[in-house]
């Protein structure tokens, strides 16, 4: 805490004092615009600001891939390329070529297994603000304050943890009997996991040893909660419920061929038993095309055989469980600080939110239209979503993946590109808008309560390095200032 208050009070100071003053002159008001600095707010806008940069950099790559169907048993196969693709149109076209010229395939590989897919873990504080910003559509700071109330109404355990596995003490079987109360769309299941189906929930590899994975601790009727409570209240017991349920189980069958000298592949699977799914829908795991009978050895002339092509498609804005993703692994702010530090760059205007596919939505022509009409595509990045023209073939449709309308990404604002170009062109030895400096600190901290450091030593150690850092900084103030000049 002195750390945060000695560091983030000079360094924002600074800022205020000398940005912010050329701020107020250009936009003729007399409003105070301060500019904020903290070890863990400027690595958060250092995460925004550079997968902004990679969006707008990004150069779309042309790809060929080859597809191979067969129709039997009135079922449409389709059979993946091993390569993936190409990049290089004449070597795909080569050994496109030899597969027609093969004229038949031969199945070398017919395997069918059984396959699960595993229930989710106990809830953690950094999980439930990605899961409420993902299923729920809520920023991560307004989910973290339903969780407060909720908690200190008596309805769940308390929210700040990274706990995710359950101490044996706890006795699960008494959690779940309070849940089968009332008509809720959860009692029969609830009912059903002490009626034989009750699984003993997956063990993380995180306990702070301090509180248990979020969970629900009494029944609450949901006429007596407000509709935003509802609906984190909900997740959190659905969440509690699959834990202590069992697995969803399924078949999964492989097929391999050999067309040519390249290999193709498909795979189809049966979902044999939902279990956890059927009270967890925010988990999908559906059962996909049917495959006929195959056997290895079988040979056959494919329906058809095409070329494709298309184009590499670019990454998309950072969504908020992508940055609290980032900020975790990072070390950025510990699970009850992170919504605070995205909270205060959005305060602060280094960035704003966007409906995801917004971008391509817009007309306009300010300065960033150059390149968000690709950058609110939700296809991920390189994996050949693109636009195919069939050669040898009828041909094929775009492949892009569906919009996700509610999801919020964010977009730096002018003045948060900036402070972190201004910073990153200072040549500082260490950037500020890296989380280097702060995961140092945080190692040290570390080392404080592992007795291998004293506090006196790492506030020294911080301060110097910080110090160091400022004062450089301080002497190309003008290389922020010609900065903040281009981009007003």
């Amino acid at each position: 805490m002195e750390l945060d208050l000695r560091i983030g009070s000079s360094y924002t100071r600074s800022l205020t004092l000398n940005v912010g003053n050329i701020i107020k002159q250009r936009m003729q008001s007399d409003d105070k615009q301060i500019l904020s600095y903290g070890s863990c707010q400027f690595p958060t806008l250092g995460f925004v600001v550079e997968r902004y940069f990679r969006v707008r950099k990004f150069v779309p790559e042309t790809f060929w891939s080859i597809k191979v169907m067969h129709k039997k048993d009135d079922i449409n196969v389709s059979f993946r390329w091993a390569r993936g693709h190409l990049f290089d149109r004449l070597v795909a076209v080569i050994l496109f070529e030899r597969c027609l010229t093969a004229k038949t395939a031969r199945v070398t590989k017919m395997q069918t297994k059984p396959t699960s897919k595993w229930k989710p873990l106990p809830l953690t504080t950094v999980e439930l603000q990605k899961c409420g910003s993902r299923f729920l559509r809520m920023d991560s700071q307004r989910v973290m304050q339903l969780a407060e109330q909720l908690y200190q109404k008596g309805w769940i355990s308390y929210p700040r943890t990274e706990t995710d596995q359950f101490d044996r003490a706890i006795d699960l079987r008494a959690l779940i009997q309070k849940q089968t109360q009332g008509q809720t769309p959860w009692t029969a299941f609830a009912g059903g996991l002490l009626n034989g189906e009750f699984s003993n929930p997956r063990q993380g590899r995180s306990n702070d040893k301090a509180h248990p994975p979020i969970h629900p601790v009494n029944f609450v009727s949901p006429e007596i909660l407000t509709a935003e409570e509802q609906r984190v209240h909900e997740f959190i017991v659905r969440r509690f419920l699959a834990c202590c349920a069992k697995d969803a189980q399924g078949s999964k069958t492989d097929v391999s061929i050999l067309y040519g000298p390249e290999t193709f592949n498909t795979s189809g699977l049966i979902v044999l038993e939902r279990n956890y799914l059927d009270v967890y829908p925010y988990d999908k795991w559906t059962s996909s095309q049917d495959l006929p009978n195959y056997r290895e050895g079988d040979i056959f002339e494919p329906t058809e055989a095409r070329i494709e092509d298309g184009k590499t498609s670019p990454p998309t804005y950072l969504t908020e469980p992508e940055l609290i993703g980032l900020m975790d692994a990072n070390g950025i702010g510990t699970d009850a600080t992170m919504a605070e530090h995205i909270a205060k760059i959005k305060e602060r205007q280094y960035v704003q939110t966007q409906v995801r596919g917004a971008a391509l939505r817009r007309d306009d022509q300010d300065a960033e239209s150059d390149f968000e009409d690709v950058a609110g595509r939700t296809a991920p990045p390189a994996r050949g979503r693109g636009r195919g023209r069939g050669r040898g073939g009828r041909g094929g449709a775009q492949r892009g993946a569906p919009q996700n309308q509610g999801m919020q990404e964010f977009i730096p604002t002018t003045l948060g590109v900036a402070l972190v170009e201004g910073y990153d062109n200072m040549g500082l030895e260490t950037s500020l808008s890296k989380p280097f400096l702060r995961k140092e600190m945080e190692l040290k901290m570390k080392a404080i309560c592992e007795g291998r450091m004293t506090r006196r030593e790492v506030v020294q150690e911080s301060l110097d390095q910080y110090r160091d850092v400022y004062i450089r900084a301080q002497r190309q103030l003008p290389v922020l200032h010609a900065v903040r000049t281009r981009s007003s």
